[in-house]
């Protein structure tokens, strides 16, 4: 079965099938993956309109066990509550990572407790590493001088971005305190400052345009 997902993952990224798709992912465990609902449509848009991308703004759903997941080279996942994923699930993730795609996670005030377990079945020999202020991920696009920018106020945190990387290449971002997905939102939801969501969308068009180009 490795090899059938190996070899469908690398089929697909050659004829750039869905390459310019991007998807949340429906986990298990009970906890909302399907929070912000407005968080990645306006993203793609952004991206297309500032970064020059041509991303479907229509948001596709996968699971982890799916092989409809390696037809995306972007996979977004958050929400507030448990997470749980079954030996199945884990290495089917693993395969998608290893073989060129990228999940970021991002905390919607929550998750933290449960994700991290999780993490290990996924990387059982990795563990998430704080990325410096100067990774790659922070000037792709636009200037972050200091890492990854706070959006909103949970516990009074500094946001903190955490990654795996496999053979030099970051696959996945997990973005703690910062709640960068709250930003990504119709402004009428979370009443933001304009200012603020233009930072969490610029931080957004980073991980695209680094996950794009890498």
């Amino acid at each position: 079965m490795r090899i059938t997902l190996l070899t469908f993952f690398l089929l697909s990224f050659l004829t750039n099938v869905h390459a310019q798709e991007i998807a949340v992912l429906k986990y298990g465990g009970g906890g909302d993956w399907y929070s912000n609902p407005t968080s990645l449509p306006n993203l793609a848009s952004f991206c297309n309109q500032q970064i020059n991308t041509t991303i479907s703004e229509k948001t596709e759903t996968v699971t982890p066990e799916s092989i409809d997941l390696f037809n995306y080279p972007f996979v977004h996942m958050t929400g507030h509550g448990n997470v749980f994923f079954t030996p199945e699930e884990a290495e089917n993730l693993r395969n998608y990572l290893l073989s060129g795609g990228f999940l970021h996670i991002d905390d919607n005030y929550g998750i933290d407790e449960y994700l991290r377990k999780e993490l290990v079945k996924i990387f059982p020999n990795n563990e998430l590493k704080e990325l410096p202020a100067n990774h790659p991920i922070f000037s792709a696009q636009y200037n972050f001088p200091e890492g990854l920018p706070k959006i909103h106020e949970h516990d009074g945190k500094r946001p903190q971005a955490f990654g795996i990387e496999h053979e030099g290449r970051l696959v996945l971002l997990y973005t703690l305190e910062s709640d960068l997905g709250d930003g990504w939102e119709n402004p009428e939801i979370h009443n933001d400052p304009q200012e603020v969501r233009l930072k969490a969308l610029r931080m957004g068009a980073n991980i695209i345009k680094y996950v794009f180009e890498n």
